[in-house]
């Protein structure tokens, strides 16, 4: 088993990326819960055993290098899979009354904080990260009966383009790593479902 004590590099550092070039990755696949832990064992896609311990408060971003072998040139690299994210669309609140565009925000921002879910409001979509089965969330959803507002869930990859850097930590805790960092491999995300509107 390799210990892996600090991260010493991340793929999209233009450092990396000529020295990645003709490099074997060999990919730690995590999801968003295992980046938030700083002290875990994980098994790489080589099979190669890790056992992970960073500083108190560090965490894994996508793309990050956990050991480089020069000689070898094989690079273990942290490749995160993020959450689904409910987007609940409330354009259409906007030609409501006031007082019932008011009940109905509040109603809402009731229904989401009483889940304890957090929520971030950009324009108007409001993004809630999946925090348990995307079917709890659909059924509180769904009991509310919201008029005017539906709802989807969407792999949370789709929405960090949309996000301020501040906003994506909000609701990933900063596992996301660079936008748009996946040099190391072309290939899109597999496992997500497909998009479920209401």
């Amino acid at each position: 088993m390799i210990l892996v004590e600090a991260v010493v590099g991340n793929v999209a550092d233009a450092s990396w990326q000529s020295r990645l070039v003709d490099a074997r990755v060999d990919k730690l696949a995590l999801d968003h819960w295992e980046a938030q832990k700083n002290r875990f064992r994980k098994t790489t896609g080589a099979g190669t055993e890790i056992a992970v311990s960073l500083d108190r408060g560090a965490f894994l971003r996508d793309g990050d290098i956990l050991l480089w072998n020069e000689k070898t040139r094989i690079a273990v690299v942290a490749a995160i899979s993020l959450r689904d994210v409910m987007v609940i669309h409330i354009d259409a609140l906007s030609s409501l009354a006031p007082e019932l565009l008011v009940r109905t925000c509040v109603e809402l921002g009731h229904a989401l904080g009483n889940q304890h879910w957090p929520a971030l409001v950009k324009g108007t979509r409001v993004f809630v990260p999946l925090t348990v089965d995307r079917k709890v969330m659909a059924s509180v959803m769904n009991t509310h009966r919201f008029e005017n507002i539906r709802y989807e869930f969407v792999p949370g990859a789709d929405i960090i383009p949309y996000l301020a850097p501040h906003e994506s930590r909000r609701l990933f805790g900063g596992a996301e790593g660079p936008i748009h960092s996946h040099v190391y491999d072309h290939a899109q995300p597999v496992g997500h479902a497909p998009i479920a509107k209401r």
